[in-house]
């Protein structure tokens, strides 16, 4: 990837500041953006890349203005897009917002921070907190230039060096999703647990982490194929886990981030018990009234609870006159979303509750019986995870030996999790 230039603009086109990178396009050019981006929304083909002769724009657009780089090159345009990204969150940590009055009071500093964020149209530091170390609000008017911090060219440039805390310690979460699509015949048609494990990292010095998990490829690698284990797939690390050590014998080795950072995500497409079951009776009696039956059952372990269930169960445009009946958690009818709202506070595993509800329908409207939303349904169970993922050992190893406390927790909560009805 390399880019030309980069340029702010307002919505107008006139350009605030821009920065060149090569030299190798002609700075009028950017005449030719806003007309071309004007003449597609026209067309109602609105799309963040404009192609003008021999040169590409790739644009967002924040706070009434444009980011704009221009390449000449055949340029990976995702990554593009994640600098621009990458740009505007860096300016809103320093400015606090990005708009037209923030640029024009830091015209150096942005000028500064362009230099760092990118060499020669290829992104260098993008990390905001090591540009922090060196380039301040008062950066251009020091006599001798600073040195730059040990993070920009050490290789571990996620971490500065000489952290310090009086308490050591390490929180990490096991976080699963749980999407599930389940049709009218109770069929589950989708199924999948997204995971991500989620620290916080607060250690002296330099420290080395070491994470076992019941991995699968692991157990059978080492002849440990019986006991439980867990098929992780699209696993994504953060850019300190090191990779090659990971591919070689599964180890997760990392130098961690000081503070809050997710260490990785991953994938289980696999078949899924629904943990929180929802039946539905509706019956309809035609321009006058509907009433529902809603049963909710656990099918998790009675040693876990859901937190915090919220059932939503979808409703006609023109229904009145809510009443409802409930053995427990309340009811509320939620017009603005033409829904109930069924609140179970804590709901433990295998249970079974039922909900009454019985509208008005003072309408002679047709029924609509094929466009109706599904039931969708919110929960957290903690202490639990669906997939069966547990953390075998957290090791830290750090030079002055010092003693850490880890905590782990585990949390299964709903992500698209939603059951068709009918009538």
């Amino acid at each position: 990837m390399s880019m030309s230039s980069v340029f702010i603009l307002d919505l107008k086109g006139k350009n605030l500041i821009c920065r060149t990178y090569r030299g190798d396009i002609n700075m009028n050019v950017i005449e030719k953006f806003l007309p071309l981006v004007l003449d597609q929304e026209e067309d109602s083909a609105d799309q963040p890349i404009v192609v003008c002769g021999d040169v590409t724009f790739v644009y967002i657009k924040y706070n009434n203005l444009y980011i704009v780089a221009i390449t000449k090159a055949n340029s990976n345009v995702a990554l593009i897009f994640s600098f621009l990204h990458r740009l505007v969150r860096v300016f809103t940590e320093y400015f606090k917002e990005l708009e037209e009055e923030s640029i024009r009071d830091n015209f150096v500093l942005i000028y500064e921070l362009f230099d760092e964020l990118m060499d020669f149209g290829y992104p260098q530091t993008t990390d905001t907190k090591i540009l922090q170390e060196y380039i301040t609000q008062q950066s251009h008017k020091l006599e001798t230039a600073p040195r730059p911090p040990p993070a920009v060219t050490n290789a571990v440039s996620w971490r500065q060096e000489g952290v310090k805390y009086r308490k050591n310690e390490v929180f990490l979460d096991v976080i699963e999703s749980v999407n599930l699509l389940v049709n009218t015949n109770g069929n589950v048609l989708r199924s999948e647990i997204i995971g991500n494990v989620k620290m916080k990292v607060y250690l002296t010095g330099m420290p080395e982490l070491r994470l076992g998990l019941n991995d699968k490829i692991l157990f059978d690698n080492t002849g440990r194929s019986k006991s439980k284990a867990v098929e992780l797939e699209d696993v994504k690390f953060h850019q300190c886990v090191r990779l090659s050590r990971f591919e070689n014998d599964r180890t997760i080795s990392f130098i961690p981030p000081d503070g809050e950072f997710e260490l990785m995500s991953y994938r289980l497409n696999t078949q899924v018990k629904p943990l929180i079951w929802i039946e539905s009776v509706i019956e309809r009696h035609s321009h006058s009234r509907v009433e529902y039956m809603i049963k909710a059952k656990s099918q998790f372990k009675k040693r876990s609870t859901a937190n915090n269930v919220e059932i939503s169960i979808p409703v006609p445009l023109d229904a009145d006159s809510p009443k409802f009946k409930t053995s427990v958690g309340t009811v509320k009818y939620a017009p603005e979303k033409s829904s109930i709202i069924w609140t179970i506070k804590s709901f433990q595993g295998g249970k079974e509750f039922l909900m009454r509800a019985h509208f008005g329908l003072p309408s002679v409207e047709a029924e609509e019986s094929e466009s109706r939303p599904p039931i969708t349904v919110k929960f957290e169970i903690p202490y639990f995870t669906v997939s069966g993922i547990q953390v075998r050992y957290l090791k830290i190893i750090e030079k002055s030996g010092y003693q850490a406390l880890p905590w782990v927790r585990y949390i299964t909560q709903n992500g698209d999790y939603s059951l068709r009805t009918s009538t």
